[in-house]
């Protein structure tokens, strides 16, 4: 029987539904991530074939750099999904899962980039950089 999990927006407009093993989660510190989400960016992914959006009219694209855009919920504003041009897979925002998830921080990147506020204390690799 294949894994599956489903999550939602703050308000419910855009649900989604994955099918497969979720990736650990991978935690980005990096200024843009920050600044959409107020604090680090949590995400897992699945390839784009396991991945089933309802609502997905109200997923706004924002093109935040010129290899990949973030998608938003349009009515709440809850950041959902993170796309590299030509990648087979969506990252999801780990926090927009129902729980229980199984998942984990697995790793920590642009660490360089973090905010002053608040410190990593936990035992996941951690990278200056991307990974």
């Amino acid at each position: 029987m294949s894994e599956e999990h489903s999550g939602h927006c703050l308000c419910g407009a855009v649900r989604f539904r994955t099918q497969g093993q979720l990736r650990e989660v991978v935690a980005c510190h990096c200024s843009q991530c920050r600044r959409q989400t107020g604090h680090f960016y949590a995400a897992t992914n699945v390839r784009d074939d396991a991945l089933a959006v309802e609502g997905g009219e109200n997923v706004t694209w924002y093109r935040a750099s010129d290899t990949a855009s973030r998608g938003f919920c349009r009515v709440c504003g809850s950041a959902l999904f993170w796309k590299g041009d030509g990648s087979d897979y969506t990252s999801i925002m780990a926090g927009a899962f129902d729980q229980p998830t199984g998942l984990r921080i697995g790793v920590h990147i642009f660490c360089a980039d973090k905010g002053d506020y608040y410190e990593i204390n936990d035992d996941a690799p951690r990278f200056a950089q991307g990974h």
